[in-house]
């Protein structure tokens, strides 16, 4: 009897280690996705923007060109107009390239 409860006592201990580990992970991602964000536009490279490409896109991902006005990508809050690019700063609104 006494070596099952040892082989019990020792999943239960590797069972409560693996429940705080993955805790500890859950409370890192939460930190990290309370941070301010906000939408950029004109800044995000081809096919690398989180969303807001234009007609006939499914979104994030389908910019088309460098820079697109239309493509929007998530930056720390404050920033996005001090972002340059070739084409000037970024802008918390779409920017028409012509």
């Amino acid at each position: 009897m006494k070596n099952e409860t040892k082989v019990v006592a020792a999943a239960a201990s590797a069972l409560a280690l693996s429940l705080a580990g993955a805790a500890a992970m859950a409370t890192t991602n939460v930190a990290s996705a309370d941070d301010a964000q906000e939408r950029c536009y004109g800044i995000a490279l081809a096919g690398e923007n989180d969303c807001a490409a234009g007609p006939g896109t499914s979104c994030q991902g389908t910019s088309t060109v460098d820079y697109q006005g239309n493509a929007w990508t998530y930056v720390p809050e404050g920033t996005c107009e001090s972002i340059q690019t070739p084409y000037g700063p970024g802008s918390l609104t779409e920017i028409e390239r012509g």
